[in-house]
């Protein structure tokens, strides 16, 4: 969860990169409209118990701030409109396509319930924004909606469909940012490799990537959140090995590293396709490092099929885990499939999560005595602050500020961030 505030707009955020820059959308929005003593909480429908956490949050922000008004808006708020304006503490629901206009939060248009039907939607808000309060980078969103099923997943029937934003848009706003100082941009949507398929000429991510930092050459970090393993073409992995300002931190939509999983997931790769991916791209990034999301008992996953899940961390030496436990999401066909012992389900995200905290310990260690350069963010305890590295490793500096973007050499590590020095110039 992450509270961000101004002028009388608290915005509570779970979930994704892409709810990080829809919530500063939505303060901005908020405030231009003349809220006040206003919380708006942009829930996540990723799993149950992402939606149990926003419902919860919303209960305690009502008991510590009785007189607030307290705004449901995201995927579970899309998803489950009826369920989040029956709760008492819940003054307004606002769903995905209204929360981008400003509109919908003029005091006139306050309806209980402002929710449309997302799979209509043909076109995706644009927006310029003015920052990102407290942050040292920023988020772009570069597309919305997602165009496959797969059958875990509820997200697109909270989404919608692939939505692109054109690329002068993205160049503008990305150019935007860095007049205001901002370092580093993390490019954001739902599934950012389906970029351009509905655009005039069907650009490629990586088309648009070239063209974003040929045409922005004062931006000094670009980051790239989830890929789609499926997805990788020569356009995106030329932009990844020709361009150091493509940082090489790359999180893969893995999902299962096993086959008959990913076969009844309705992936569109498979256990070699996952491993030719990680191949590739350090074949012309020999430092890249690797994320993934990976879901622990998927139904009908037997011991056999996890162990190849498991062995997926070594095997592609991946580093920066997200592990989701199974969750049963009503409408999708993997809720009707055998399911897996919760028990069982739990036990096996432990494994995983246990494996990548050692992976990630190894890592860390490794950079000892090699040298990083660290976009300091915040944390500053007596002369010392954290920021993160080009592989998006925290980085504990002293005598820093925080924007600086920094030449550090590391001197130690624990298991979880390491420690560095600045280089003298």
């Amino acid at each position: 969860m992450n509270m961000m505030k101004k002028a009388g707009v608290d915005v509570v955020n779970f979930g994704c990169r892409l709810n990080a820059y829809e919530s500063e959308v939505m303060r901005e929005h908020a405030q231009g409209a003349g809220l006040s003593n206003t919380i708006i909480v942009n829930t996540c429908a990723v799993t149950k118990e992402a939606e149990r956490q926003g419902q919860q949050a919303i209960r305690k922000l009502k008991r510590d701030n009785p007189t607030a008004t307290i705004i449901a808006t995201g995927c579970g708020a899309q998803l489950d409109p009826a369920k989040y304006a029956g709760m008492p503490e819940v003054a307004r629901v606002i769903g995905n396509e209204h929360k981008m206009k400003r509109e919908s939060f003029l005091p006139e248009n306050a309806t209980p319930v402002l929710v449309s039907d997302i799979m209509e939607v043909r076109e995706t808000a644009e927006h310029l924004i003015e920052g990102f309060d407290g942050r040292t980078r920023a988020f772009v969103q570069v597309q919305q909606g997602c165009d496959h099923r797969c059958t875990f997943c509820i997200i697109p029937f909270a989404r919608g469909n692939n939505r692109s934003v054109p690329m002068g848009r993205i160049t503008e706003e990305v150019r935007a940012l860095v007049a205001k100082g901002f370092k580093e941009v993390v490019i954001t949507g739902v599934d950012i490799t389906g970029y351009g398929s509905d655009l005039p000429g069907q650009p490629t991510l990586g088309q648009m990537l070239r063209r974003l930092l040929a045409a922005v050459p004062e931006l000094p970090r670009l980051r790239l959140s989830s890929i789609d393993p499926a997805e990788l073409d020569d356009d995106l992995l030329s932009v990844i090995g020709d361009n150091p300002r493509v940082m090489p931190h790359i999180h893969i939509s893995v999902q299962a590293g096993d086959d008959m999983i990913l076969k009844r997931m309705k992936r569109r790769h498979n256990r070699a396709d996952i491993i030719a991916f990680v191949e590739k791209i350090r074949s012309c990034r020999p430092d890249a490092v690797f994320g993934a999301d990976i879901i622990a008992g998927f139904p009908t996953e037997t011991d056999e099929m996890f162990a190849n899940s498991l062995a997926l961390i070594d095997d592609c030496g991946l580093t920066h885990m997200h592990v989701f436990p199974y969750s049963i999401r009503q409408g999708t066909p993997a809720a009707k499939m055998p399911q897996v012992n919760g028990a069982v389900i739990k036990a096996r995200a432990a494994q995983l999560r246990e494996k990548g905290k050692a992976a990630m310990a190894a890592y860390l260690k490794s950079r000892v005595g090699s040298t990083a350069r660290v976009l300091m963010e915040g944390n500053f305890i007596e002369g010392r602050g954290t920021g993160h590295c080009e592989h998006y490793v925290p980085v504990n500096v002293a005598d820093a500020a925080h924007g600086e973007l920094m030449d550090v050499r590391i001197v130690s590590a624990t298991d979880t961030h390491l420690v560095g020095e600045r280089i003298s110039a």
